[in-house]
């Protein structure tokens, strides 16, 4: 999940996500604390499990179980590891519960963070499990009807004119991911304004596509909340257009779902990543005004002359510490040159700016200032 104001770690922080005991930094102490192990209850019968990744970036992903009528529903489930699943055997001890009563898995989207654990564990209890339908697009991919799981981010950087970075994951051994990620079909697809009733509480379900095309979040109007999966995060902006079955325009979905979720009546944050928030329409008008920045300052490099998303990507600065692409790790530049894709072919809807094709690459250019020797791409 690269995002442009995403904190980047200190590199010297041990692989807890701690400083090391001779160089405390209660900041970083108190920013991480939303990691801490355990049932954390937010609203009477709702609980946030923060589960391990195996990854240092993002430190945890939220699960949240509901007490139900007849047992468990969890928001997400976790990345299939053992001790991911030792962890939330662990949580839901703390609040008299076991696996096996878990009764449903409501996922919010494809990502391996947010549903394989959920397959495993339908495995082995049962479970049902719950995904968006518009993520058979890019599921179909992942489970080899439709492969596309690494040639679509392969053709979007060579179309952004990223052949250095395709040349460092070729040489760093990024291949076809694995055959087993850990995928497979939910027992049900969810559809846009769904209504699940737990006995205890009627959760809706909302398309919110931009992170990936069928995610959603799940609204509880009564308690008042909304477990927003990764479509609204407290301190990192959601990547965007890293999925097996991209759509055109991810960025545009995006701000639409932002502003869908907007008109809403406010609720508290449930966030997949990072501490509960208290207003969902103040981090979404954060969101909102950062995305305008972002365009703006893309569209402020194109003054210079045409460009392909990767000359872009290297023009403008990425995290809160205004990093170069090149300080970023490989996978964060390869998602940083997306996300600069997305924003321009934004900005070509718009009518801000225009693109043409030179032997496949697309390049950007200010609207009016077309290269006659190039041919024009239909936005």
């Amino acid at each position: 999940m690269v995002c442009e104001d995403a904190p980047v770690q200190p590199a010297e922080l041990q692989s807890d996500g701690q400083p090391p005991e001779s160089e405390p930094d209660p900041a970083l102490t108190e920013r991480l604390a939303w990691t801490i192990p355990g049932a954390h209850q937010v609203v009477p019968g709702v609980y946030r499990i923060p589960l391990p990744l195996p990854f240092d970036g993002l430190r945890a992903v939220n699960v949240y179980a509901i007490e139900a009528s007849d047992g468990l529903i969890m928001i997400d489930s976790g990345w299939v590891l053992d001790a991911t699943r030792e962890q939330l055997e662990r949580s839901l001890a703390q609040i008299g519960a076991e696996l096996g009563d878990i009764r449903k898995f409501l996922i919010t989207h494809v990502h391996r963070d947010h549903y394989t654990q959920a397959i495993a564990l339908r495995k082995m209890f049962g479970t049902k499990v719950a995904l968006g339908a518009q993520e058979k697009h890019s599921l179909d991919a992942l489970l080899g009807r439709d492969f596309r799981a690494m040639s679509a981010q392969t053709q979007r950087l060579l179309a952004a004119g990223a052949q250095p970075l395709i040349d460092q994951m070729v040489e760093a051994g990024f291949q076809r991911p694995q055959a087993d990620l850990g995928y497979a079909e939910p027992d049900e697809w969810i559809t846009a304004g769904q209504s699940f009733d737990l006995g205890t509480r009627i959760l809706e379900a909302i398309a919110t596509p931009g992170h990936t095309r069928g995610h959603l979040v799940f609204a509880d109007r009564a308690a008042g909340v909304l477990f927003a999966g990764d479509h609204v995060l407290p301190h990192i902006t959601p990547s965007i257009s890293f999925e097996a079955a991209p759509p055109p325009l991810p960025l545009h979905d995006f701000l639409e779902s932002l502003l869908l979720v907007r008109r809403m009546p406010d609720l508290t944050l449930l966030p997949a990543h990072g501490p509960v928030g208290p207003s969902v329409h103040a981090r979404i008008d954060e969101l909102l005004d950062h995305h305008d920045d972002r365009l703006q300052a893309i569209a402020a490099v194109l003054a210079g002359g045409p460009r392909t998303a990767y000359e872009v990507a290297l023009d403008i600065r990425w995290t809160s510490r205004n990093r170069k692409l090149s300080e970023l790790d490989l996978i964060n530049q390869t998602l940083a040159v997306s996300e600069t894709a997305c924003h321009l072919d934004l900005l070509v809807v718009r009518g801000l700016a225009g693109v043409q094709s030179s032997e496949g690459t697309r390049l950007y250019h200010q609207a009016g200032q077309a290269d006659p020797g190039l041919a024009d791409l239909a936005s």
